[in-house]
Order: C-alpha cells, then structure tokens, then sequence
C-alpha cells in the first residue's frame, strides 16, 4: 500500500511595491529537512491512524513550522496529489493551499528541519529540487494570479 502524507502550501503577501503586480509580492514557506539530503520542502507528514488528511496537514504544519490553524486561511478551490517512489516504495502527498493571516508570524522549527525560506516563485522552485514539486508551485501561483 502507499505511503500517505499531506501537507500545506503556505504563502504570504508582503506589501507590494506601488510599480509592482500583486502577485509579485507573494512568498512561500519552504522547510530544509534535518535528514537525508536536506532537502526543501513545505510542511506535510504521515497520517496518523483515525485523522483525515485535512486534519494531518494542519498538525504536521503546527507540529514542523510551529503555525496553528488559526493563524492561516485555507485558500477554496486548490487540492494537489503528488505521487513518487520513495524507497522503492509508492507514496502519495496531498498537499492544500493556505495563506498566512499575519506575514510577520513567526516560524518554529522542530527537529526534523534545519531552516526555513520565504521564497518568491523563481527562487521557491530553485529550491524544491523535484520537478513534480517546482510544476505544483507553478500551478499554485497560476492559480493565485488567475484570482486577482
């Protein structure tokens, strides 16, 4: 069977630039991972025995990056499943979209990662080494852009 994970796209808007597009003014959160290849990656984990997976990504990003629920908004409309091997083994992420309330809020680290980024779209992608994950965070700004 696959391993099942979710997570959360999180992203914040700075105060753009009176010359610049409202989309130029959005970052997102990417954790470096304490483990293997220190990877980038956003928030998500396993889903534990009686949680659904919208619960999971909620407490994964409280348990990684130290965000409550309350303090982001879940953003209608964007839902993503990744699907890779990892281990020689399949493994499913599904991942949401949310926006920080407050862009000043403080990131909490657990021991699984290292460091974190906020990162605009260009950087965001040179950062998340998979090509699965630099399409999603493609997709996830075309679709913000698109609600402008």
């Amino acid at each position: 069977m696959a391993v099942r994970a979710c997570g959360l796209i999180i992203y914040r808007r700075l105060q753009p630039a009176p010359s610049s597009k409202v989309t130029d003014s959005i970052e997102y959160l990417l954790l470096q991972t304490s483990y293997g290849t220190h990877h980038w990656t956003p928030p998500k984990g396993h889903v534990d025995p009686g949680e659904d997976d919208l619960q999971t990504a909620f407490r994964e990003t409280q348990e990684e990056a130290g965000l409550q629920a309350s303090q982001l908004t879940l953003i209608e409309g964007y839902k993503k499943e990744l699907h890779y091997p990892v281990h020689g083994k399949p493994k499913t992420v599904v991942y949401w979209l949310a926006e920080m309330k407050d862009c000043n809020t403080e990131i909490k680290l657990s021991e699984e990662h290292q460091a974190f980024q906020w990162l605009k779209l260009e950087d965001a992608c040179k950062f998340a080494e998979y090509e699965d994950m630099q399409a999603m965070l493609k997709e996830v700004h075309q679709f913000l852009c698109s609600r402008e």
